[in-house]
């Protein structure tokens, strides 16, 4: 855990709000530094950020309950495995109040989901694809899991866009958020499938996995790689011609975000949730024409 910021008075004497992610990536980091824009701009809060040990729904069950232990007021959460999450999510909505960010618990009784529309993002990667591929091919697509409502949607929106395309998802292929079965995931469809035309990385750190296995294999320019996120290592790809394009959201805006809302609605207001509850942050999508600009605004971010 890491406390974004406690100033003057004792932090015993000021309400919690914390932020659990779904995972250890750089993409919490950008996430970190909107929570820690917030607390400076909240100074009557304590903001606290919680980074997995490990990306499993008993985990985070773990920091809740903690995090309910001491009388947390507000939490925001990217949840690992909604499905099987409902009963403690919805134990810290009748405590605090309860955001969910990243990826959502619909069927729990969050106030808000602040983040992607994750389906949108999967058509859009899905056109990537499409463009990457004019003359259609096979693809596989890998993700930590499909357990997750922001993967399940993604993968959605591909399939959307695809349908009826002559491009092929041979498989989607699962890796628990653990780095190293992620590579291995990629380089084992290099060896079972030596034609696979695109390979497609739906989380963070997906696409660097893949970006190191193409290098090792040989087969840049040879197969077509779309991302999701930036990572450093995705962004270096797509500047180096490996990757063709990513998906990236805005998870500084995730923290910042959440937090804020957060404070507003203990203080009584809800007058800025929309009815469906879906605080929706637009992304966009860097290829070789803006990863340099890109590129610079995300050192910056991170150094701060």
């Amino acid at each position: 855990m890491l406390t974004v910021g406690a100033g003057m008075a004792s932090a015993q004497e000021k309400k919690t709000l914390a932020l659990i992610t779904n995972a250890a990536a750089d993409f919490w980091t950008i996430a970190r530094r909107g929570t820690e824009k917030a607390q400076e701009e909240l100074p009557d809060y304590q903001v606290e950020f919680y980074v997995v040990a490990e990306s499993t729904a008993a985990e985070q069950r773990r920091i809740l309950d903690d995090l309910l232990t001491k009388g947390v007021a507000g939490v925001s959460i990217s949840s690992i495995d909604p499905a099987n999450s409902t009963e403690i999510l919805n134990k810290v909505a009748d405590q605090a109040v309860l955001f969910t960010t990243d990826s959502d618990a619909p069927e729990s009784e969050r106030l808000a989901y602040i983040g992607t529309d994750n389906e949108q993002a999967g058509e859009e990667a899905g056109e990537l694809i499409k463009k990457a591929l004019p003359d259609g091919g096979q693809i596989m697509m890998f993700v930590g899991t499909m357990g997750a409502a922001n993967a399940q949607e993604r993968v959605q929106g591909i399939r959307n866009v695809l349908d009826g395309s002559n491009i092929e998802i041979i498989d989607i292929r699962t890796d628990e958020v653990d780095f190293a079965r992620a590579k291995r995931n990629v380089e084992d469809t290099l060896t079972r499938y030596p034609d696979v035309d695109g390979l497609v990385g739906l989380y963070s750190y997906n696409t660097p996995q893949i970006v190191e296995a193409v290098r090792a294999a040989g087969k840049t320019g040879q197969v077509k790689v779309i991302g999701f996120d930036e990572d450093p290592l995705t962004l270096r790809g797509i500047a180096d011609g490996i990757v063709e394009a990513t998906v990236v959201q805005q998870p500084y805006e995730f923290g910042y975000q959440s937090i804020k809302g957060l404070a507003r609605v203990i203080e009584g207001d809800r007058s800025w949730i929309p009815e469906d509850g879906l605080v929706i942050v637009p992304t966009k999508v860097i290829d070789s024409s803006n990863v340099e600009q890109f590129q610079a605004e995300m050192r910056e971010l991170v150094a701060q």
